[in-house]
């Protein structure tokens, strides 16, 4: 138990002084092994673990998804997503922050990053409401806010880490996502009126939209509508596994984006060199947790921690709402990936030993992580609206995300408490997953 603490506090205090995140993992998980077991040991875990934990089929997806998220975002995808919601949800107060939300949560879709749906639509939406009258700090904030609907909606690359991590089926975990995704764009939406209706100066009423500009600005959207369609239709129609899901869509993206006149070869080029690095980097991350995770599978403390929680006479939702707050927690001083990465291979096994759902569980874990991404102090999507927009003061930001923040935690208890509302659709779709 020692060991383990020490472990942790040692990669936290890396982390917190930048040291990258596979780096800090990986050394301390090397070095702890060394520490315990011997250098021949660790030498051969160190061996057994690179090619355990980077040539696994599955996570042939991610580069994938981001492939594909990147092409239909260079593609200036989200510009036309934002005007068809805009048209759409945007005519009443506050309506354009509305339709920003509603826009995210379709971007994220095919996305599947949150900062990346955060750092795109930030540059589109929030000069677009400057110019109609909305205050920074609901505009930043529903951009803010908005941006972590790109890990909850399917595909989503946290699902997909999860589902690798803990051998969890991914297709079932994207569609645990969907009715949890579609309540937080509703959730979100609420803060926004809520918002609006306190203090009606936020935000204008916009100028009506014509019947035939809706019809012409949704009809530019179906290269996603496909594209989406496609992918999640074929895992849950059964016609091919996510795997197979990702070139597919990858291919659609690659496709959509050589037709579309406003890219240029140099453009598809400047995409797959961003697309090798970010999926480098998710490899990295991704070895160096697996070789902290054997530092921590060494120490034996999940095992501890199991006898702890079986003799703390806790009921087994009480647990949940522990590690719940332990993630909230957590998410002021780390990013999603790392988060869940650390924590996993400690919560997972209590879990399954409570015998709660796999599928629940990652849910819920993407779902407070959320959290992590908007509030203060670390909130790296307010730091990426602040990256966007640097005239918008930190302050102005984290005012407006407070109703947004609430949102998230009502969410949080209900999925908590009532398991039904993600695990009815994939238990549809999946009845026997393989």
């Amino acid at each position: 138990m020692l060991a383990a603490c020490l472990a942790f506090f040692v990669a936290f205090s890396l982390i917190l002084f930048q040291i990258p995140i596979a780096t800090s993992l990986g050394l301390i998980g090397f070095t702890g092994y060394v520490a315990l077991s011997g250098w021949t040991p660790a030498l051969s875990m160190v061996a057994t673990v690179t090619k355990d934990s980077t040539l696994v089929y599955s996570l042939i997806v991610l580069p994938l998804f981001v492939l594909m998220g990147n092409l239909v975002a260079g593609a200036g995808i989200s510009g036309d997503l934002f005007r068809a919601a805009q048209a759409i949800v945007g005519r009443r107060r506050g309506g354009v922050a509305m339709a920003t939300v509603v826009a995210c949560g379709s971007f994220g879709a095919i996305c599947g990053s949150s900062v990346a749906t955060a750092a795109t639509m930030g540059k589109v939406a929030i000069p677009a409401m400057r110019q109609l009258g909305y205050a920074d700090s609901l505009s930043a904030a529903a951009v803010a806010a908005g941006g972590t609907l790109g890990i909850l909606i399917p595909p989503s690359i946290i699902m997909v880490v999860y589902g690798v991590a803990t051998q969890t089926h991914i297709g079932m975990l994207f569609a645990a996502g969907i009715i949890p995704g579609v309540i937080a764009i509703l959730g979100y939406v609420a803060a926004v009126k809520w918002s609006v209706r306190r203090k009606p100066e936020l935000a204008p009423v916009a100028e009506k939209v014509e019947a035939q500009d809706i019809f012409g600005l949704v009809k530019s959207l179906w290269p996603v509508a496909v594209i989406f369609g496609v992918v999640m239709g074929g895992i849950y129609g059964g016609y091919f596994t996510s795997i197979e899901a990702s070139g597919i869509g990858a291919s659609a993206a690659m496709v959509f984006a050589l037709t579309h006149h406003s890219l240029r070869l140099k453009d598809i080029y400047a995409i797959l060199v961003d697309t090798a690095k970010t999926s480098t980097m998710m490899f990295a991350i991704i070895l160096g947790a697996a070789l902290f995770s054997e530092l921590i599978n060494q120490t034996g403390v999940h095992q501890a921690l199991l006898h702890v929680v079986q003799g703390s006479g806790l009921p087994p939702f009480g647990i949940i709402l522990l590690m719940i707050v332990l993630y909230i927690l957590l998410g002021s001083v780390l990013e999603s990936l790392s988060m869940i990465l650390l924590t996993v291979p400690i919560f997972f096994p209590i879990i399954k030993q409570l015998g709660y759902d796999p599928v629940w569980f990652g849910i819920l874990i993407v779902m407070v992580v959320e959290i992590g991404l908007i509030h203060p102090p670390i909130g790296v999507n307010l730091f990426v609206i602040r990256s966007v927009m640097p005239d918008i003061p930190m302050m102005s930001v984290v005012r407006g995300i407070i109703p947004f923040i609430v949102a998230d935690l009502l969410r949080i208890l209900l999925i908590a408490a009532v398991p039904a509302l993600s695990l009815w659709l994939p238990r549809l779709l999946f009845p026997n997953p393989s």
